[in-house]
């Protein structure tokens, strides 16, 4: 999602925008699959609500605005917006969260600024941002993962769910929800636990939760094909996972029982896809190879600082809008050299 050309002469490349964002759909397959396998059927319903309203949201404001449907709409920017917001929400949402954020990124992310290629926010981190704020208790509801449910919900039993509100046979949210391990982390750090008697429970794995391990491995297996078939560059990735990695490591390294190692923060969470599939958005991210890679440690940094120190236990997307902020001046002091320029 990244371009390489930084100033005059401009080269016409073979990459379209359809092409790009449909790559970026192809990389986050691997995690989806991995979302359902441990999450449920939830995680699809998400992304079928979630797409759906954006894509109507996205022809009602083309029509308000005289644009032509038809490109626009085939050009795989929505989706890819939306497929971010919606497997960033928990299973068991009801229905109508996803559709306004999918709505709210769709409206106010994107077209109130002038549609793609406009935005200086990006929008599916916008949609996150509003329904994080607005509802905190149905955004950190984690139904379990695959292999601690008793009674595993089926397709029909979740969309009843998701739609109704009612579980089958007796069943109550608490038995079956959880709140995620950065969550966990948190609160139990914040009534004076220490890292290693929080992360003895069933729940936690070799360096995160069980399934978020698993699931960010499948995220950064995308985003290494992603850099691979040069979709995007290096230089935000590294600089966001760098930065945490650091910052993490260094707290750690002098205080092991109040600070979570590295790992942790890296296996946990929103940090890799943050780092591969949203940092990386051309239009709201920085542009010259130096300013994606301050625009990256930057990020790094504030999502190590809001996890620690904040309200949040991730953090990620109030790191990415604080830093799409800040794009324009990092912008300007890292342009490249003028050709022809001497000295």
């Amino acid at each position: 999602m990244a371009s390489t050309t930084l100033s005059s002469p401009h080269l016409h490349g073979p990459e379209t925008v359809s092409r790009v964002m449909h790559r970026v759909i192809v990389a986050l397959v691997p995690a989806i699959i991995g979302y359902v396998w441990y999450f449920g059927w939830g995680v699809l319903v998400n992304i079928t609500i979630a797409c759906t309203v954006a894509l109507a949201a996205e022809a009602a404001m083309l029509s308000l605005r005289g644009r032509p449907l038809g490109p626009f709409l085939s050009d795989g920017s929505a989706l890819v917006a939306t497929l971010l917001l919606a497997i960033a929400l928990p299973p068991l949402v009801p229905w109508w969260i996803p559709a306004l954020g999918a709505t709210f990124a769709m409206v106010f992310g994107k077209h109130l600024y002038g549609g793609l290629g406009y935005n200086p926010f990006n929008p599916a981190m916008v949609g996150y941002v509003v329904l994080l704020v607005s509802f905190p208790l149905e955004m950190t509801t984690w139904i379990l993962p695959a292999g601690f449910l008793e009674h595993p919900l089926g397709i029909g039993d979740t969309i009843t769910y998701i739609f109704a509100g009612a579980l089958p046979g007796g069943l109550t949210l608490d038995a079956i929800t959880m709140a995620s391990p950065l969550d966990t982390m948190k609160t139990g750090l914040g009534m004076a636990r220490t890292v290693s008697e929080i992360s003895v429970g069933p729940l936690f794995g070799a360096f995160g939760g069980v399934a978020w391990e698993v699931i960010n491995g499948l995220i950064l297996l995308g985003g290494l094909w992603l850099l691979w078939r040069r979709v995007i560059s290096w230089h935000a990735p590294v600089g966001m996972l760098g930065a945490l990695f650091l910052m993490s490591a260094l707290f750690h390294l002098f205080a092991p029982d109040t600070y979570p190692g590295p790992l942790f923060h890296l296996a946990s969470g929103g940090a890799i896809l943050g780092a591969f599939f949203i940092i990386t958005d051309p239009v709201s991210g920085a542009t010259s190879p130096r300013g994606r890679l301050l625009f990256g440690i930057g990020a790094g940094l504030l999502v190590y600082v809001i996890r620690t120190w904040g309200g949040y236990p991730d953090g990620v997307a109030f790191a990415v809008l604080l830093m799409n902020m800040a794009a324009p001046t990092i912008d300007y002091y890292t342009q490249p050299r003028v050709f022809g320029h001497e000295g």
